[in-house]
């Protein structure tokens, strides 16, 4: 194989706990956002371009296991080992809303429109909130066959699709009818479901195999086995040409979507790579890892410019946190109208609020 050129990527501390799952927003006259939920209970917002920190959103008291924002970037949702699904204000970062649960939520997700939350866990119940009517009971679809793992809507919100810890498959609600309607079966358990950004196919991760299937007629349109077990992976948007998964080996592998080929493989992270995700415009990608840090990598050859001085400034400018210390960079300059963000004293602590079910 040839000697593929190192990539620099964007270094962005301030979680002290893994990093578990991540999400980017469509991109908005603001450009692009991205959010992590991490196990230290602060989900992040940066931006989605250089990794600057622009706030965080407090209120949690166990584990984050997963993090969204809307269409248009205006607000956050979080799932929680606290029993709670937590909607944010991503402009000033207050809770709008907090919808109590009977166990650990671990999968939250905005409807295309805006208007719903959808919500599952331990409890195997899928919820869905109407944000316009948040005092109303939540509509409940056809329970779901095992505790949920991950959530998302397709088909212009007519369709849910969900996977579970415990069985593998991915299975697929008629929102109408609130049954399920297909099943994508797996050998094992699916850790990652992502929807491409075209709506034509659904990237899945299970085990040590990553799957693409066919999003309106559900046949699988490629497999590939990887060479560990693999956490999560996520289709490159624009030209659908490249996938990357990352997972125990603590690298992002990318990979050639028509052959399977591996293109690059980037090391970095100290510890399993929990997330991956390709930023909405297909330039860069994002994973979060259990040593508690994101990496932005750039897709396109590096230049001269970017692999020495200017990534290290860069890197070091989408920091979060340095020694303890909050500190806000370029984010003021990416939208003013986040100013009102405020932001917990002891930030940079390690927080125990973890109980024991939001330890895995």
């Amino acid at each position: 194989m040839d000697k593929k050129k190192v990539a620099v990527p964007l270094v962005c501390h301030g979680h002290s706990r893994p990093v578990v799952d991540l999400f980017y927003s469509p991109t908005t006259p603001d450009g692009f956002f991205l959010i992590s939920a991490s196990k230290d209970s602060s989900p992040m917002l940066r931006n989605g371009e250089t990794g600057d920190w622009i706030g965080t959103f407090e209120g949690h008291k166990g584990a984050v296991w997963s993090s969204c924002l809307d269409t248009n970037a205006l607000r956050a949702a979080s799932a929680s080992a606290d029993f709670t699904a937590k909607v944010w204000d991503a402009l000033s970062g207050d809770e709008l809303h907090s919808f109590e649960h009977k166990h650990i939520v671990r999968a939250c997700a905005f409807s295309e429109d805006t208007h719903l939350l959808l919500t599952g866990g331990l409890e195997k119940i899928l919820r869905i909130y109407d944000l316009n009517r948040p005092d109303a009971p939540p509509r409940e679809v056809d329970k779901s066959p095992g505790s949920v793992r991950t959530l998302a809507w397709l088909h212009s919100d007519q369709t849910i699709l969900g996977s579970c810890t415990d069985m593998g498959g991915v299975r697929l609600w008629d929102v109408r009818s609130g049954k399920i309607v297909q099943t994508l079966e797996t050998k094992s358990s699916v850790t990652s479901a992502e929807v491409s950004q075209d709506g034509r196919y659904i990237t899945t991760a299970d085990g040590s195999t990553v799957k693409f299937w066919d999003a309106n007629h559900f046949g699988l349109v490629k497999s590939y086995n990887m060479s560990c077990t693999v956490e999560s992976a996520s289709l490159e948007p624009k030209h659908g040409n490249k996938f990357i998964a990352g997972g125990e080996d603590m690298w992002v592998h990318v990979y050639d979507f028509h052959t399977g080929e591996e293109i690059a493989c980037n090391k970095g992270h100290h510890g399993p790579v929990h997330c991956v995700r390709f930023s909405p415009g297909g330039e860069s990608y994002a994973s979060g890892s259990e040593d508690g840090t994101i990496r932005i990598w750039q897709t396109g050859p590096l230049t001269n410019d970017e692999s020495d001085g200017g990534a290290t400034a860069a890197a070091t400018a989408a920091n979060g946190t340095v020694a303890g210390k909050v500190k806000v960079s370029a984010a003021e300059e990416v939208s003013k109208k986040i100013e009102g963000f405020h932001i917990s004293g002891d930030e940079g602590k390690a927080k125990e609020k973890d109980d024991a079910a939001g330890k895995e």
